[in-house]
């Protein structure tokens, strides 16, 4: 069994490691470039640079650990280490920028206003944050996360419409929240009892793809 697999997603929430990963952007090409074993002189000719400037972001890209040693080959009378991306693809979580972050607990302006573009980045900024956080408990203790992900595509013919469907979307969510969970708080204002669980629920307008555009007529 490998040691150290790769992760489908990796989330970067230290603002010194991301940093390195945004150092310079012929990292990410590295990254790229090594989602299979490869040496540093390999990435080099696949993007046409110097093998001694690959090799510094190699060097510095490991110590970060973006990448791991993956064996060895041998080029004639050298042998070349390998090196494979530890994830498939990496998040930055809002913990990357501090106080800077987007916060929705926020009481005042657009962060503020549930009906805001603002307030639902600030949400799935939140969300990101703390999925990665309780995935590295998780993993920590050899368990399986339970999680579940919706999604689905609709369309609107007009304002009223929209409305319409959220009012009956708040009606029954509201329902089943009530029907299928515990109280979040008892009468006395204490945690109520069971495991703590957070429903994002998020709907925004999307662009349309070339495949989807409605010739005229």
């Amino acid at each position: 069994m490998r040691k150290n697999p790769v992760e489908e997603v990796s989330c970067v929430g230290d603002a010194s490691r991301a940093g390195v990963l945004l150092h310079h952007p012929l990292r990410m090409e590295i990254l790229h470039q090594a989602a299979e074993p490869a040496s540093a002189t390999e990435i080099a000719g696949r993007l046409g640079e110097a093998r001694q400037k690959v090799n510094y972001h190699v060097r510095e890209l490991a110590k970060a650990d973006f990448l791991r040693r993956a064996g060895q080959r041998r080029r004639g009378n050298l042998i070349e280490q390998r090196w494979v991306a530890g994830a498939r693809s990496y998040l930055l979580t809002r913990e990357v920028v501090g106080p800077l972050g987007a916060d929705p607990g926020e009481t005042s302006g657009e962060l503020a206003d549930e009906l805001s573009a603002d307030h639902l980045l600030a949400l799935t900024a939140r969300t990101q944050s703390d999925l990665a956080a309780v995935r590295r408990a998780a993993a920590g203790e050899g368990r399986r996360l339970s999680t579940l992900s919706l999604a689905v595509d609709l369309r609107f013919e007009s304002a009223g419409q929209r409305a319409a469907f959220a009012t009956a979307l708040g009606d029954a969510l509201t329902e089943v929240v009530a029907r299928h969970s515990s109280p979040e708080r008892t009468a006395g204002g204490r945690p109520g009892a069971g495991r703590p669980y957070r429903l994002l629920l998020g709907v925004h307008p999307r662009l349309e793809t070339d495949d989807e555009e409605t010739p005229d007529g």
